[in-house]
């Protein structure tokens, strides 16, 4: 348990809009056949804009929206599988363009579409040691850039995007709870070199059995139900995982919120633009859950108390 809190949230998404039916010019697909299968209507596409440029719109974003001072931003992690760079990372030039004059930790890292929520961790795990006292954290992806518009089970699920959270300690108990995890996918079921590449229904079983796991046993070690939860802030990867979940344990659907019809998957971004759509101004406990390629998975419990 780690006494930290979210204290702001954003986003960013390009303006060109890509619909399911401008796939159906460029790929045997339609838009029924799409949305029947995913839920997906239309997701973003970064025409300019690369995967920096992403991480440091939302994250300005954020820090806008709440009008925080970088000056007390000391620590900066971003979760991608799209950078175009080897180094530096994302994270030390998000330090670069926001300003940030001191010389602070910076630093990538790869969990796929669970991405965001080992980030959040690592982050709060370092704020918890007592060396920091704020953590930016970002998930960011051009998706777009490794999808093969000649495989339509692919192209038509991804999109591009970014969101951003920073998160503090806190003199409060009970704040934050995690579980993150990896099994390995030795039989490439879902991977990420030239193109995506994906076993859709091995995919769709090993997701629906991990989230609903995570969020089970992480209720459970915190001793909650999910009456103590706001609001389930899932992983938009697909629709019918999301029901399919929601039935197994007996949650109504309205529990958790959902925008996979306007961004399809856009991996570790997701749960951040997510989250900075979830419009409560209050102070509430999220539940977060994702899984992903290598693969991973993973949930948090956080106290959402924007500034």
């Amino acid at each position: 348990m780690k006494n930290i809190k979210i204290v702001a949230t954003g986003k960013y998404v390009p303006d060109k809009i890509v619909t399911n039916d401008d796939l159906s010019k460029v790929v045997d697909t339609t838009d029924e056949w799409i949305f029947s299968r995913t839920g997906i209507k239309e997701r973003r596409q970064a025409t300019i804009e690369n995967t920096l440029d992403l991480a440091y719109l939302a994250a300005n974003d954020c820090i806008k929206n709440v009008n925080y001072s970088v000056d007390d931003i000391d620590l900066i992690v971003v979760a991608t599988i799209t950078q175009e760079d080897k180094t530096p990372s994302v994270a030390n030039l998000v330090s670069g363009k926001l300003g940030i004059k001191r010389e602070i930790m910076t630093f990538d890292i790869n969990a796929a579409c669970t991405g965001f929520v080992y980030a959040l961790e690592v982050a709060s795990s370092l704020l918890s040691s007592g060396n920091y006292k704020s953590a930016l954290v970002i998930g960011s992806e051009k998706l777009t850039n490794v999808l093969d518009y000649e495989d339509r089970n692919t192209c038509v699920l991804f999109g591009d995007g970014a969101g951003a959270v920073i998160i503090e300690k806190t003199i409060e108990p009970n704040q934050a709870n995690f579980i993150n995890r990896s099994r390995p996918d030795m039989n490439e079921v879902l991977t990420v070199g030239k193109f995506i590449h994906m076993d859709g229904k091995k995919v769709y079983q090993f997701a629906v059995e991990v989230l609903s796991k995570s969020i089970k046993e992480i209720l459970e070690t915190n001793q909650l139900t999910i009456d103590d939860v706001d609001v389930i802030i899932s992983h938009q990867a697909n629709l019918r995982i999301i029901k399919s979940v929601a039935n197994s344990l007996e949650i109504p659907l309205e529990k958790f919120i959902l925008n996979i019809e306007k961004y399809g998957n856009t991996s570790a971004a997701s749960i951040p633009i997510l989250l900075s759509e979830y419009n409560n101004n209050q102070k509430s406990r999220v539940l977060m859950v994702g899984f992903g390629g290598g693969f991973t998975y993973g949930a948090a419990i956080m106290n959402l108390e924007r500034k």
